[in-house]
């Protein structure tokens, strides 16, 4: 669920932060996890990366295409090769203070589709996506709804 979405208009997107825009329903996988696995759902889900947790959902790593690509180039066996064995380790991530800003500037300077939200503890909170930032500044924009009411 995103905040963002039930949001009627108007807001200052200088203020929202990550918090405003995260999906909190996130695909996870262990380290132990088949690649095969990791294909089967972003493929089904339309993900570019699935975040890599430990357990108690601390994020320890980040598996994308372009991580399964180069196993694939590479000639390795994905039916056995796991998550932990391909994914990049302690990837950038960002707070549910993080500034929409702030994590616009990280999303175009490392060419991200989505960031990882972790509190204090690095425990896995939610994803960011580059559309879910363009949702929440379509927001800001439009024109609250006005009210109205009804006087007997």
């Amino acid at each position: 669920m995103r905040r963002v979405e039930f949001m009627l208009g108007g807001e200052d997107f200088k203020k929202m932060t990550a918090a405003h825009f995260m999906e909190s329903d996130v695909y996870y996988y262990s380290q132990n996890a088949p690649a095969t696995e990791l294909i089967n759902a972003m493929t089904r889900g339309g993900f570019g990366s699935l975040p890599i947790v430990a357990p108690g959902k601390v994020l320890v790593g980040i598996v994308s295409e372009y991580d399964l690509l180069n196993a694939i180039m590479a000639g390795r066996d994905l039916k056995t090769l796991t998550a932990g064995e391909i994914m990049t380790a302690d990837p950038v991530t960002i707070s549910e203070e993080t500034p929409a800003q702030d994590i616009l500037a990280i999303l175009q300077a490392k060419h991200f589709i989505r960031v990882p939200v972790v509190d204090e503890n690095r425990v896995l909170v939610g994803v960011v996506a580059r559309r879910d930032i363009l949702l929440g500044f379509k927001k800001s924009i439009e024109k609250a709804p006005q009210m109205a009411f009804n006087l007997l």
